[in-house]
């Protein structure tokens, strides 16, 4: 099954928004809806960046899992620059493109 990671970056947390709880709350909204590879919370040009990988069957369902992903983090804190990305080998590339492969003889 193709794996998939949704990030965003993450800013002012809404009142009553607890910071531990964000990470963990974006996680459960992709759990509801999918197997959770892995997950983690960085910091990208100063910023705090959520990032989700899970598995799906086809960009389509990839698609729905994010978007409840940030919609879940978008109720939490304000979200900046949501990335779906689809794993090709050890390559990340956007949803929807296919990574062309030169071959050589």
């Amino acid at each position: 099954m193709p794996s998939y990671r949704i990030t965003a970056s993450v800013g002012l947390l809404r009142p009553g928004t607890s910071a531990p709880d964000v990470l963990p709350e974006a996680v459960a909204a992709a759990r509801a809806l999918t197997t959770v590879e892995a997950f983690d919370v960085g910091v990208v040009r100063g910023a705090a960046r959520v990032t989700v990988r899970f598995e799906a069957d086809d960009d389509q369902s990839a698609r729905r899992v994010g978007w409840a992903v940030i919609e879940r983090l978008d109720e939490l804190a304000e979200t900046t620059d949501g990335h779906l990305t689809r794993r090709y080998g050890n390559r990340w590339y956007p949803a929807g493109h296919r990574p062309h492969h030169s071959r050589h003889p």
